[in-house]
C-alpha cells in the first residue's frame, strides 16, 4: 500500500519527504540526500516500461496509473512513501489513484504568495511567469527522461483535489508553515496518524529528533553548496544546476512580491487561503 506525499510544487514536500526518509531509511535519523531515494516520485518511468507501457504516449501512461501502483504493492509487499505533485483527478477516464492500492495521504500546504517566488526561482522565470502557472487549472508537469507527467492543476485545485481521501478519514494536512515553525509537534501529528490508518509504529523520539536536527533548512542549504543536489534543476543559459534550498524560511512574500501578483493570488485563491488561514 502507497502513502502518499502529495503537495503542489514548492509547498515543502522535499522537507517531508528528507525527515521521513532520514528517520525510516536511515541507521541514526542523520539526513543525507541518498536517503531521499528511498521515496521516489511517483510516476517514475522505469515503473512503466516494466510493464511495457510506452512512456511516449501519455494517454496510455495516465490510464495505467493505477495498474502500475499496484505492480509496485505487489512487487514491495510492504507499505511506500511517494512524493507526487499530481492532483488527485481522472485523466482519460481514469483515476489517478484507489484506496485498493493507497493506504492515505499526507498533504502539505503552503502559502500560495510563498510558493510563487519558490516556483519562480526553481524555474528560472519571471514572478509573472509563476503566477500565471499556479492560476493554472489545466498545468501538467514537463516530461523528463525519468519522470513521466502528471496533471498538477493550479495551487487551489491541487489542494482541494486530495481532500477526497479526507473523506474516508485517509488524509492528514500539514502546512508548510507550521512544519518550519513547530516542526517536532507537526511530526509527531503525522506518526498518530500513520498509527491510526494503520501503519503500526513505536515512535523512536530519539532518532527523530536527530531528522529533525539534520533537516534544518540551514544544514540543507550547506550540504547542497558542498555535494550539490541531483533535484536541483539545471539554468537555462548556464546549464547550471540553479540552487534549490534557496530561501526557505526566510521566503517572505511580504518583503519579495509584487502588489500585482498578491492582489491576483489572494482574488483567484481567496476561499482557500481564508480557510486556510492565509487571508
Amino acid at each position: 500500500m502507497i502513502i502518499w506525499l502529495a503537495s503542489y510544487p514548492k509547498s515543502g514536500n522535499t522537507l517531508m519527504r528528507s525527515i521521513l526518509s532520514s528517520y525510516f531509511y536511515s541507521k541514526d535519523g542523520n539526513f543525507e540526500f541518498k536517503n531521499l531515494n528511498q521515496i521516489k516520485q511517483f510516476p517514475m518511468s522505469v515503473d512503466f516500461m516494466s510493464l511495457g507501457i510506452d512512456i511516449e504516449n501519455d494517454k496510455e501512461v495516465f490510464k495505467n496509473f493505477i495498474n502500475v501502483q499496484k505492480f509496485i504493492n505487489e512487487k514491495k509487499r510492504s507499505l511506500s512513501f511517494f512524493k507526487t505533485h499530481s492532483s488527485l483527478v481522472k485523466m482519460y477516464d481514469c483515476d489517478f489513484t484507489n484506496l485498493e492500492n493507497s493506504l492515505a495521504a499526507i498533504y502539505i500546504v503552503r502559502d500560495p504568495r510563498n510558493v510563487v517566488t519558490s516556483f519562480a526561482n526553481h524555474n528560472g522565470i519571471s514572478v509573472d511567469e509563476a503566477t500565471d502557472i499556479i492560476l493554472d487549472q489545466n498545468m501538467f508537469t514537463d516530461k523528463s527522461s525519468n519522470i513521466c507527467k502528471v496533471l498538477v492543476g493550479s495551487w487551489a485545485s491541487n489542494y482541494n483535489s486530495w481532500k477526497e481521501f479526507k473523506k474516508k478519514n485517509k488524509y492528514i494536512l500539514i502546512k508548510y508553515e507550521d512544519l518550519i515553525s513547530k516542526k517536532k509537534t507537526v511530526l509527531i501529528r503525522v506518526f498518530k496518524f500513520l498509527n491510526q490508518v494503520g501503519f503500526s509504529h513505536n515512535l523512536n523520539i530519539i532518532k527523530l529528533n536527530k531528522a529533525i536536527k539534520t533537516t534544518e533548512f540551514n544544514l540543507m542549504k550547506s550540504k547542497e553548496e558542498k555535494e550539490s543536489f541531483s533535484e536541483a534543476l539545471p539554468d537555462k543559459e548556464t546549464g547550471k544546476r540553479r540552487v534549490f534550498f534557496n530561501l526557505g524560511p526566510k521566503n517572505d512574500w511580504r518583503k519579495i512580491l509584487d502588489k500585482k501578483n498578491i492582489e491576483k493570488i489572494e482574488k483567484h485563491f481567496k476561499d482557500e487561503m481564508l480557510e486556510l488561514g492565509y487571508l
